[in-house]
């Protein structure tokens, strides 16, 4: 296998290398220097589709699934760190990689799939964006929904400032979600003992006998890994790392990008990682033995102001806060998705589209089961958070057909030369894809 990288267009050209990285500089100013791609993977950690799978997992079963939101961020770090290398070292990204060396026939099927994963994660955005907006302003909710169209385009006109402005705003918005989240923790007075207990593996997590708000444990916890370890993040973080500039001329200037990414990689995933813990913890601190009426976006933010369930704390600052986080969550999502979008498009197809119509077909796809939910159903929010539960248990199922691919790609020699995946990096990434497939499979099983 060669490398297809000239002869294939370059993956979001517009600002691809367009980030300069100082020369013989010190650990921390290199490291500057390369933070910010990781910020806009981290997003996809934390994203509205994390938050109900999350409250709802502390709020049925106390602590129990930390161990989970743990084992899914290693995960996360593990493969991130796979997709980062694999751009970097081979300048395509997973979809590029994957349309130029595997079949037609399955390519098309992999663009089908992957297609169908970005509805689902933009889905969950729109939702959370909608609500956040119809909660905080009062507007309608389908009115509010179609707002979120609007964040498309204000996207495009932040792309013109320069790719540094978007990990800017990013990187603010993860910050603003992450303080309010410490804050309502550290009020509602969780059980440190409970907290650290909960981060020892159990394996009662796998039981699907008890059922407490219609969800076993292994529902919670599939969808928990669903939300968190995201397909599209592996192609955004692929496309994403070819931001900086390298000389490919000097392996050490390769070297030193796939060091640099790394870090910058696993220190923002270990913030995502705090945001999915304390969301979990909050579900069981303050909302624990009240898992059927916190199931919506809605419910957990009329929850927060109500004294029978938050207890002393409640207060309508609280679930202002709870609100702005949410819409912070969403619009960050949506710039990834977005973006992720265009790479997906680009990368498989070959399609030269303009920004805006790629963007705006792949927001206007989103939107379309949750216009068919609210004619169909009304625009109740209960509705809409199901269909939220559903996209990230589809989100779970889609995940090994981006998973296996990019481990083939990043363990073959003759495609990575000396950054191939060392053997025991292989054993355990294809360990934890098969473990997953089969849980997926399990859990299809489960619902139907």
């Amino acid at each position: 296998m060669k490398s297809h990288h000239t002869a294939s267009k370059i993956s979001l050209s517009e600002v691809n290398q367009s980030i300069d990285v100082p020369k013989n500089a010190s650990f921390w100013r290199t490291l500057r220097a390369f933070l910010g791609p990781g910020a806009l993977v981290a997003v996809g950690y934390m994203d509205p589709g994390n938050w109900i799978t999350s409250v709802v997992g502390g709020a049925s079963y106390k602590y129990l699934l930390l161990s989970v939101v743990l084992l899914s961020s290693l995960m996360a770090m593990q493969l991130q760190q796979m997709a980062g290398k694999l751009g970097i070292v081979t300048r395509q990204d997973l979809a590029q990689a994957t349309a130029n060396h595997l079949p037609r026939g399955i390519r098309y099927i992999l663009f089908v799939i992957l297609e169908l994963a970005l509805m689902a994660t933009d889905l969950a955005e729109v939702i959370g964006s909608g609500i956040a907006l119809h909660l905080l302003f009062g507007w309608p909710l389908l009115f509010s929904i179609f707002i979120t169209i609007l964040d498309v385009f204000l996207l495009l006109s932040i792309m013109k400032m320069g790719f540094r402005k978007i990990e800017a705003i990013v990187s603010t918005l993860i910050l603003t979600i992450l303080v309010i989240f410490i804050y309502l923790t550290v009020i509602s007075k969780p059980s440190i003992s409970g907290i650290l207990m909960g981060y020892i593996p159990n394996l009662s997590v796998f039981d699907s006998s008890q059922v407490v708000a219609g969800n076993t444990k292994l529902t919670l916890a599939l969808g928990i890994i669903g939300a968190t370890v995201m397909p599209h993040n592996l192609y955004l973080h692929s496309s994403i790392s070819q931001t900086r500039k390298v000389d490919y001329d000097k392996p050490e200037s390769i070297k030193q990008a796939v060091k640099f990414m790394t870090w910058d990689s696993n220190i923002q995933l270990s913030m995502a990682f705090v945001v999915n813990s304390l969301l979990l913890i909050l579900g069981a601190s303050l909302f624990y033995g009240h898992a059927s009426q916190i199931s919506a976006f809605a419910q957990m933010y009329n929850a927060l102001s109500d004294s029978t369930i938050a207890g002393s704390v409640a207060s309508s600052l609280l679930s202002t806060l709870f609100a702005i986080a949410l819409l912070a969550s969403g619009q960050n999502s949506t710039i990834t998705g977005t973006l992720t979008g265009q790479i997906v498009m680009e990368g498989f197809l070959h399609l030269k589209m303009p920004q805006w119509l790629i963007r705006l077909t792949t927001r206007l796809l989103a939107l379309l089961p949750v216009i068919i939910a609210a004619i169909l159903f009304g625009d109740k929010e209960t509705v809409l958070d199901q269909l939220i539960v559903y996209s990230q248990v589809f989100l779970s199922v889609a995940l090994p057909f981006s998973i296996f691919p990019l481990i083939y790609f990043t363990s073959n020699k003759k495609l990575m030369g000396e950054f191939a995946n060392a053997k025991w990096n292989t054993i355990i990434a294809y360990a934890v894809a098969t473990i997953l497939t089969f849980l997926n499979i399990k859990l299809i099983f489960d619902l139907f």
